[in-house]
């Protein structure tokens, strides 16, 4: 999933861009959950419920919220290898006339997003929002 959503920014918004939102399904979704260094495997299908975050360089930083099939929900990053079940649909904002990248912040250690106005890339201001789809059977997993 992770992977697939950083190969339609890359193509659709080289920019940058936000995720706005998210739903489909995932066999064994993988998220990085609050204060843990590893990802966690959750077995089986659930449900994603939520998707949001941002792609900036090519890379993204995406929260995810998944429920299992008793209707328990868990939330985290997504990393890679989450596998997509049937198909899921993301909508990325693009911010035209803005390059957003990541730099290391030295005060938090992590890296932090930073905006940069610039000018539009022609056509980019024909359409601010492209959904984008992960069917199963184009990207398995990722």
């Amino acid at each position: 999933l992770r992977r697939a959503l950083e190969e339609a920014a890359r193509r659709e918004a080289p920019e940058g861009a936000f995720v706005l939102c998210g739903v489909g399904s995932l066999n064994n979704p993988r998220l990085r959950l609050a204060d843990e260094p590893e990802a966690t495997v959750l077995e089986g299908p659930y449900e994603v419920l939520t998707l949001s975050g941002s792609i900036a360089d090519g890379i993204a930083h995406i929260h995810m919220t998944v429920a299992g099939a008793t209707g328990s929900v868990l939330g985290g990053h997504v990393v890679y290898g989450s596998e997509v079940r049937t198909t899921v649909e993301a909508l990325l904002q693009r911010v035209p006339g803005w390059h957003l990248s990541r730099e290391h912040d030295a005060g938090t250690g992590f890296s932090q997003h930073l905006g940069r106005h610039t000018a539009a890339r022609p056509g980019a201001d024909d359409a601010h929002v492209v959904l984008i789809r992960c069917p199963n059977n184009l990207h398995g997993r990722g």
